[in-house]
């Protein structure tokens, strides 16, 4: 008798294993990776170790973006089996490098490369294919409008920097012959502003008034100032100058070279004033390109100083106070390269974006993004629009409203360097989450944005009000995932258009899953004559699991009910047999068994309608009848 129990035991619990997978599975393909995780780490603790469970529970982790688990089950999955698919091998190796464990990653990156066609190898790993420069070139996709702005001149004009309706940039346009710079035979630059308005009615583009020297008789010199940056209150301005004596005379090095140094200006009512250099410049090397973090206690920049990975690198220093400032602190490897590093900027999400004549490019100087501010380790070309073969830098982005400029001195312009200005076509994704049963809105709903990987881009808490809000690209298809405990999620799919700034509502109504003194779910279906808990059946079943784990102290009787066709000794038979295995599947789950008091089978002994025997129904009054009912006995707090 013994020896029996054990063997059902073990058959019933290889049955839950693979219902328990095929559920996960039905999970992950609707983007509910904690629930999916949940139920492929129950596959695991029960025997199953398949390439299938191990990579979906690496993916589950990977989508959300926590790469320290996502790597901990590629590695398992890659470790156990020999025939993995390579794509983890390279989502193995961007989960090790956002560890910063980059000579792990290098050996899978090697291995996934090793694994593919030329034209599908990871971009950076393999400067010789052509096929990842056309990729770089493309702007299939991508909806951007790049305008050259009309206060380009012939020569030099480049670091254009927005703030409160004026733009500030460098330039040579009313410089001299008599004062040209030998490196390129060009004038001297000085810092211009320029006042921005919006266009006439119809206009998209931007008016901008004839440039004019930056206000102030302190900052331009007969030689170099540029790169700009203002604190957020717009008292303080960084730039670039050369290294110029107390009477603006120029000052070099032993070699005669004059070095670049930050210098920092003051707004006194409408002019700057009070231009002071900053405390770890030196005449020795170039410190310059300044840019502040969004906070405005960290100040980013360009230096060629002792201590770097190559011809120049990104470094940053804390803002202390008082001209204070900390020590020097170089970015490291996972931004700086043996070649040149120049032009930071950080966004208001904290992005860093710079140039470089490394990594892979389209030529000279590309513009980069990195998530290294972020603890991230990723380096990203942008791509076309924004490069080309040419040199492209100085980019920035307002977040907020797209709007941003780079410079470039790619053909096509009206001079040496040209700036363009940008806007990236943005859409708004809102809407309401709300009960589907008394449509009131649902405080604390969690609502996540899914792209078209399956990977969740962002994730939102609802207030009171249960409203949401994405900001998402134009021309591109997203899944919106709402989700609440004792809830029901509610998935939607939405596609935006290519018409800037447009909004797009989508209401989410989660369906409750406890009313009254019971838990309601859909109907669980069985196969004709059997009680097996199938694939759909298990799905369901997981909102009651989902249910008795978010009240623990939940206490449950499960009935399971037929309709009058078929004897009546069958059917009381059958819906037993039926109730027991609902039961044993929710107990497979780790719920206590003392938290159901019974499993019980009625038949057609309590018919929720005339439908009796002899009665002629149709085949919906007769599904009323088919019915499972988990009502609550017990809900302590």
């Amino acid at each position: 008798m013994k020896t029996k129990l054990i063997f059902t035991i073990l058959a019933l619990s290889s049955t839950f294993i693979f219902a328990q997978k095929k559920v996960a599975d039905k999970f992950f393909k609707n983007y509910a990776y904690v629930k999916a995780s949940d139920l492929y780490q129950e596959a695991v603790k029960k025997g199953d170790s398949s390439a299938h469970v191990l990579t979906r529970l690496g993916d589950c982790f990977y989508n959300n973006s926590d790469s320290e688990k996502a790597a901990t089950w590629y590695a398992m999955a890659i470790e156990k089996h020999d025939d993995v698919d390579p794509i983890y091998y390279y989502k193995y190796a961007q989960s090790l490098r956002s560890l910063g464990q980059y000579d792990d990653a290098v050996v899978y990156l090697e291995k996934f490369n090793e694994a593919q066609k030329d034209e599908d190898r990871i971009d950076g790993t393999d400067f010789t294919n052509v096929a990842l420069y056309e990729k770089l070139k493309s702007t299939e996709g991508i909806y951007v409008d790049i305008i050259n702005l009309p206060i380009n001149t012939i020569n030099s004009d480049f670091g254009a920097f927005e703030y409160d309706g004026t733009l500030y940039f460098a330039s040579t346009s009313k410089k001299t012959k008599d004062e040209l710079y030998a490196w390129n035979d060009q004038p001297f630059l000085d810092i211009y502003q320029s006042d921005i308005s919006e266009g006439a009615d119809g206009e998209d583009a931007l008016n901008y008034t004839y440039p004019n020297y930056v206000k102030s008789d302190q900052i331009n010199t007969k030689y170099h100032e540029a790169s700009v940056a203002i604190t957020n209150d717009g008292k303080t301005m960084y730039f670039t100058r050369d290294n110029v004596s107390k009477n603006r005379k120029l000052k070099a090095d032993r070699e005669g070279t004059s070095h670049l140094k930050i210098y920092k200006a003051t707004l006194v009512d409408t002019t700057w004033q009070d231009v002071q250099e900053l405390n770890f410049n030196d005449k020795v090397f170039s410190t310059g390109h300044p840019a502040l973090s969004p906070d405005n206690k960290t100040l980013y920049f360009t230096s060629d100083r002792e201590g770097g990975y190559g011809q120049s690198d990104i470094w940053k220093v804390a803002i202390l106070g008082d001209d204070n400032y900390g020590f020097p602190v170089n970015l490291g490897a996972a931004v700086n390269t043996a070649g040149k590093e120049m032009f930071p900027f950080v966004d208001q999400d904290n992005n860093l974006y710079f140039s470089s004549d490394s990594y892979l490019n389209l030529g000279l100087l590309d513009i980069f993004k990195s998530d290294v501010l972020k603890g991230g380790t990723s380096v990203e070309n942008i791509g076309a629009p924004f490069n080309s073969g040419l040199d492209d830098f100085a980019y920035n982005i307002n977040t907020g409203n797209g709007r941003g400029y780079f410079s470039s001195n790619r053909e096509g312009g009206k001079g040496s360097d040209d700036i363009y200005s940008f806007e990236i076509c943005a859409q708004m994704i809102t809407g309401t989450v709300r009960d589907s049963r008394t449509v009131l809105p649902l405080a604390f709903a969690s609502v996540q944005l899914i792209d078209e990987t399956g990977k969740v881009v962002k994730e939102v808490m609802t207030g009171e009000d249960g409203f949401y809000s994405f900001k998402v690209s134009c021309n591109n298809t997203y899944n919106i995932l709402g989700s609440k405990a004792d809830y029901k999620d509610d998935l939607r799919e939405v596609s935006t258009s290519l018409i800037n700034g447009n909004e797009v509502t989508i209401d989410l109504n989660l369906i409750p899953l406890i009313i009254e003194d019971e838990i309601v779910i859909n109907p669980i279906y069985f196969d004709f004559d059997k009680w097996d808990i199938r694939t759909d059946a298990a799905y369901e079943l997981e909102n009651i699991v989902g249910v008795m784990r978010e009240h623990p102290n939940m206490k449950i009787k499960i009935e399971s009910h037929t309709d009058s066709r078929g004897p009546d000794n069958y059917n009381l038979t059958l819906s037993d047999k039926r109730a027991k295995s609902t039961r044993d599947y929710i107990l497979s789950r780790e719920i206590d068994p003392s938290r159901i008091e019974s499993a019980i089978g009625y038949g057609e002994t309590q018919l929720v309608n005339d439908c009796a025997n002899g009665v002629k129904c149709t085949k919906e009054q007769h599904q009323d009848n088919r019915r499972s009912k988990f009502i609550i006995l017990e809900n302590k707090q």
